[in-house]
């Protein structure tokens, strides 16, 4: 039952399989907890009183509010899809409210910061320092996420061109420029990996010739970025979050923003604009006739 659910993500949905992974993990942990409290194996015959228990254990646990209605969004998610195959007639959770959560505001990076760590990474003839100054200028230019990064393949390059081909959530492809002193970066960091490849396809590599994992990447970011920034997160999104912010401060539109993110809507790209309402005052202030120009 739970593995046709997870089959439906993976080939119809096309979810990432970092994406099924968490799925799976907030399933088995539910179905364990029916299973121990209620001895109930059967998921069909599940009662929202049992889901609302799950629920109170969790909080009980000192488990976030976002983390848990992250977990109660994959249930209701599996019921669904019960539902929608005919396994059931009602979802339990239909009409569950999630918790209530504080708004986390995410504070991008200063230009000013960013441009200090890329100036300040000494790469000579390093593979380990280049290979990190690559990282951070390919997240600032490009804004791509953390896991498109560690997929992009040498031959998603194209230099003649000046783009990168990623693969994004639920498989999508999307084009992305490179701006000429990113290509610089990544023709040295290619010359240089020739002498730790073994043939391995992936563009970031470790020095052992291994493909890059998630932790060592977010490790790259924020090592570098704790030395230029005193804010209190220092990721991979940050920069992300920070190439979104520019771009909106510098004029562009909302739309080629989407299309540069990989969103699939401009609900999500709208976030970051958030951050750019601070810039829209100060020019609507100093450009309208009755502004106060002092603002």
């Amino acid at each position: 039952m739970i593995n046709s659910f997870l089959d439906y993500l993976a080939l119809e949905k096309k979810y990432s399989t970092h994406t099924v992974a968490a799925y799976k993990n907030d399933l088995i942990s539910f179905k364990k907890f029916v299973e121990l409290e209620y001895g109930q194996e059967n998921l069909l015959e599940i009662h929202y009183s049992q889901i609302r228990d799950w629920i109170v254990t969790l909080v009980n646990s000192k488990i976030s509010n976002r983390t848990i209605n992250r977990k109660v969004s994959s249930l209701k998610s599996f019921y669904k899809f019960l539902q929608k195959t005919n396994q059931i007639e009602f979802n339990p959770l239909i009409k569950h409210r999630a918790l209530k959560t504080e708004t986390r505001l995410q504070v991008p990076f200063t230009s000013k910061e960013i441009n200090q760590v890329i100036n300040n990474i000494e790469i000579k003839n390093g593979f380990t320092s280049t290979r990190d100054k690559l990282i951070v200028e390919l997240f600032y230019s490009t804004g791509i996420r953390r896991i498109e990064l560690i997929n992009i393949k040498e031959r998603n390059i194209s230099f003649s061109d000046k783009t990168i081909k990623v693969l994004g959530k639920r498989n999508k492809e999307r084009f992305v420029p490179l701006l000429s002193s990113v290509t610089q970066t990544l023709k040295k960091y290619l010359e240089l990996k020739k002498e730790f490849s073994i043939g391995l396809e992936e563009l970031f590599i470790t020095k052992k010739g291994n493909k890059i994992y998630e932790t060592l990447v977010y490790r790259v970011i924020n090592t570098y970025f704790s030395k230029v920034s005193s804010k209190e997160k220092k990721s991979p999104h940050i920069l992300r979050h920070s190439f979104a912010t520019h771009l909106l401060n510098e004029g562009a539109d909302l739309n080629s923003v989407k299309e540069l993110l990989g969103h699939s809507s401009l609900a999500s790209t709208q976030v970051y604009t958030q951050n750019s309402l601070d810039v829209l005052k100060k020019v609507y202030n100093n450009a309208h006739p009755r502004g106060n120009k002092k603002e």
